[in-house]
């Protein structure tokens, strides 16, 4: 009986693909799932933090699964493969909680920043795409499309590795903003698309 219960948890929790994402600034089901994975049973979370709330009532697994937001073939085209709206989710519909305006919590940070991903299966990158919503942008009320981004950077390679931190600057951005991130993986041609929130102070 112990064995079918330990087993019956470990498939629960178990990530469907392990790959990565951004820890910090924390992607969105990063954070709701490092903030609340352990206690997301509680009511509290529906007051404190209501879009993790949102996003638990949801599908859970968008949380459980914060490594696994990736899809194969995109061939470069985000832009036409992606629609508005779906940008934070990386257009799937599994994830979609993760496209709705609100109050997220933020990572404050100042013009000049580092990025990290983790990577539990180091992978390696082809390249990373860095975007930050426009000035006048309203995360809380206004769902991502493209024309709300400012490109900032696309970076070079990195070999793979389980943790890549690299460096961003910026000018010009004040309060809640969406760092917009796109992660081409080396192994196959795999796209990764997140959105964490900053609060540029």
């Amino acid at each position: 009986m112990m064995f079918a219960v330990v087993v019956g948890a470990l498939t629960w929790s178990a990530p469907a693909q392990a790959h990565g994402t951004i820890v910090n600034p924390a992607s969105r089901a990063y954070h709701c799932w490092q903030t609340w994975g352990n206690d997301h049973t509680n009511p509290a979370m529906q007051t404190e933090d209501p879009m993790c709330w949102q996003a638990f009532q949801a599908n859970p697994d968008t949380m459980w699964n914060w490594m696994s937001a990736l899809r194969d073939g995109l061939g470069g085209q985000f832009e036409a493969k992606t629609p508005d709206g779906t940008l934070c989710s990386n257009n799937l519909s599994r994830n979609d909680s993760l496209n709705k305006p609100g109050e997220w919590k933020t990572t404050t940070v100042g013009n000049n920043f580092s990025v990290q991903l983790h990577d539990q299966a180091s992978h390696g990158a082809d390249y990373f795409k860095v975007y930050v919503s426009k000035q006048g942008f309203n995360p809380k009320t206004q769902s991502l499309g493209w024309g709300n981004l400012d490109f900032i950077t696309q970076t070079g390679s990195y070999a793979p590795a389980q943790d890549i931190t690299f460096p961003i600057q910026t000018s010009g951005y004040s309060g809640h903003h969406i760092l917009f991130v796109i992660w081409q993986a080396s192994h196959l041609d795999q796209a990764y698309m997140w959105c964490s929130d900053l609060n540029f102070g």
